[in-house]
């Protein structure tokens, strides 16, 4: 299994994100976009500081590249629910985020964008998802 690059990487603010998604389309890249309510009530942001601590243990894994606790982990992410921007398949990989006193993965993810090198946290099971801004 690859597992998206992640050593030196710029953390992007959303918007950053936002900048380069317009710069794709402008010069002529190809993105599908939601409808614009649905977006901008499924993505949000959330400071660095403010995910929970299991989070912080995700997102260290992601960096060294494993090892992970769960088979699934550093699989593709298809955005079936096409809440996040529109990419080709391979482009958005999740991790689990462990959920105390739960037996199961639980329903919190990290989902990582490889090009812009975005990182994405859900508590939902994918029913919205913040972007972490590193900055705050």
């Amino acid at each position: 299994m690859r597992f998206p690059p992640r050593i030196g990487r710029t953390r992007p603010t959303r918007a950053g994100v936002a900048a380069a998604l317009l710069s794709a389309v402008l010069l002529g890249g190809t993105v599908t976009a939601m409808p614009a309510t649905a977006a901008a009530t499924a993505v949000g942001d959330v400071c660095y500081g403010d995910l929970p601590s299991q989070a912080y243990d995700t997102l260290g894994l992601i960096e060294r590249g494993g090892p992970f606790p769960y088979t699934q982990d550093g699989s593709v992410f298809y955005n079936r629910e096409g809440i996040l921007p529109s990419h080709s398949s391979g482009y958005y990989h999740e991790y689990t985020v462990k959920t105390p006193g739960v037996s199961t993965r639980g329903a919190r993810r990290i989902v990582t964008g490889e090009a812009s090198q975005e990182d994405y946290y859900t508590s939902d099971h994918y029913a919205s998802f913040d972007l972490i801004d590193y900055d705050c």
